[in-house]
Parts: C-alpha cells; structure tokens; sequence
C-alpha cells in the first residue's frame, strides 16, 4: 500500500484547490432537458464494476446525456471510513475510476471528488483506495472537504427539522453533481444509500443525528441538494454492522442509476435483507418524508425498471 500522506502536505493540496474553485464562476447545478426526460428510468446492471457503470449510464441515454463540453462536475462517493473496500463501508475505487473516467471521455473540463468524511480524510481517502486510483490523473482533484469555510449557509424553506443548513460550496461551483454513494445498513437510518450520502457534503452532520430529527432532516436536506445522477455502488452491499462496519457483506455486483434519488434508494431497500429485516422503502423514515416532499417516487411500480447483465 502506498504511504500515508502527512496531514500538512493533504491539506494543503486541499486548501489550494478549494481556493481555485472559490474563484471559478458560480454555475450552480441545474436539472438538464435530455436528463429530466429520463427521470422514470431506473437502471438495474449486475456485472463487472467498469462494465455495469458504462452500461447503466447508456440505458439513461448515455453520459452526454449529463455532461457537456468543458463541464465542472462534482463526484460525491462515500470515503467516511478508513476502511478496506472489502468491508462495503464506503465507495468502491473501481467504480468511482469508472464513472470519472465516463464523464471525462465526455468532455468535462474538470473532476472533483469530495466528501466531509466521518474520520480523519487523509487517511480516509488514502485507505479507502481513491488516492491510488487517480494519482497522477489530469483534470482530476480531490478535494476533503472538512473545514467550515468550505461551506455556505442555504435556507430549508418550509422546513421544520431544518430551517437552514450549510452546505459545501462546490455545489455552487459545479455544472454537474453526481451521487455516488455505496449500499449499506445503518443504525439509526436503517439503510444508508443515496439520500444519507448527501450528509457528506454539509457541515454539522452532529446536529442532523442530535439536535432534530434525523429522518426528517435528510429528507429535507433532499429538497436543497439534488443530484443530477445518482449511482449507486451495490457491488459489496454491508448488511450489518452499518454503517462503519465490519460486518456481513453480500457480493451484488450490482450498480443502480437514476435521474430520481429516491427511486433509487426506494429500490436498493428492497434489494436485499438489511440488519436481518426485509424492508419496505415506505417503512424507511427518511424515504416516507422525502416522499411527501416530492423528491421522488417511493412506489417503484411507478418507474420503469430496466435489468440487465454486462
């Protein structure tokens, strides 16, 4: 394994990209025309991680259907943990490889990884694979986003867990935001996926878990980030024992995409047992609010559901 990085010299590289996207334009994430059309599919892919992302891509009309010529586009994987890939606790390095590696063939100008991790991120983004995947890659950066400056406040309106909450800067900062979170269990949440992801790019992930309610707050946390594209990473699925782990992972090899987060997530419940219990996506607090806001569709017999094997 290669060396860990000292903290000095990560945030440093940190510091000074995440300065040289403060001074980009502020684009702001917008829902595309050829995107919003494919917002009933939802694509189902089991096979190798490269293979299964391509293809889960194309069935929702393709990477140029997302990206465009020259594009800023903000990847978010799961990185919390310092832990093995094998443990299924964060985003496999082979399929966040194979979705930057999508958005670039389509022309985007720049790639940035981020996430606020539950540990130490210099040492979760070295142990969890990423660093070693794209050392070296041109127009790729990855940046830990971990200190309060990096984050602006936004309103919740109508909210009642939140009224406002401060989120990363990026996303102003980027054309495209892609969601790439794993499949795993959850002690409080019950199942970790897309939706819980998004608590990676806010600041005071204590006070979602403390100081309200976590299961409205995340619901409501959905109405402000939206994804683009939601890809799910359902290769190692961890059961149990989420969201930190070790405990019992299931090979899916399996990739979930979709323009609707919450169909996502409303499918991945149903997938699999999770802690023992089999679940319905209407009997997951976090999923039955962002429903009633009008994320998305909880019910997948509304979405078209397109299985294939690569």
């Amino acid at each position: 394994m290669a060396p860990l990085l000292t903290r000095r010299r990560f945030f440093g590289k940190a510091i000074r990209l995440s300065s040289a996207c403060a001074l980009s334009p502020v684009l702001g994430p917008f829902f595309r025309q050829e995107a919003e059309a494919q917002r009933g599919i939802l694509a189902v892919v089991e096979g190798n991680p490269a293979d299964a992302v391509r293809k889960a891509i194309d069935v929702l009309g393709g990477i140029e259907t997302f990206i465009h010529p020259g594009d800023t586009v903000l990847i978010k994987p799961n990185v919390s943990f310092p832990n093995p890939k094998e443990w299924a606790t964060t985003t496999s390095p082979e399929v966040v490889y194979a979705v930057v590696q999508s958005v670039l063939e389509a022309g985007a100008g720049r790639v940035i990884i981020a996430d606020n991790t539950m540990r130490k991120n210099d040492i979760c983004f070295v142990r969890t694979g990423l660093m070693d995947a794209f050392e070296g890659m041109e127009n790729v950066k990855i940046i830990p986003i971990q200190r309060e400056s990096f984050f602006t406040e936004k309103t919740v309106p109508g909210g009642r867990a939140l009224q406002s909450v401060k989120v990363a800067k990026l996303l102003d900062r980027c054309n495209v935001f892609i969601n790439l979170p794993c499949a795993k269990s959850h002690a409080a949440t019950q199942v970790s996926f897309g939706l819980k992801n998004a608590m990676g790019l806010i600041w005071d992930r204590a006070y979602f878990h403390q100081g309200t309610d976590v299961h409205e707050a995340i619901a409501e946390l959905a109405t402000v980030i939206r994804p683009h594209l939601t890809i799910l990473d359902a290769t190692r699925a961890l059961t149990t024992a989420g969201p930190t782990g070790p405990g019992k992972v299931v090979e899916l090899n399996t990739i979930l995409a979709g323009t609707d987060p919450l169909a996502v997530d409303a499918y991945a419940a149903s997938m699999i047992p999770w802690n023992n219990r089999t679940l319905k996506a209407g009997g997951i607090a976090h999923l039955k609010h962002a429903y009633r806001l009008g994320v998305g569709e909880i019910n997948t017999d509304r979405v078209e559901i397109r299985k294939l094997q690569v």
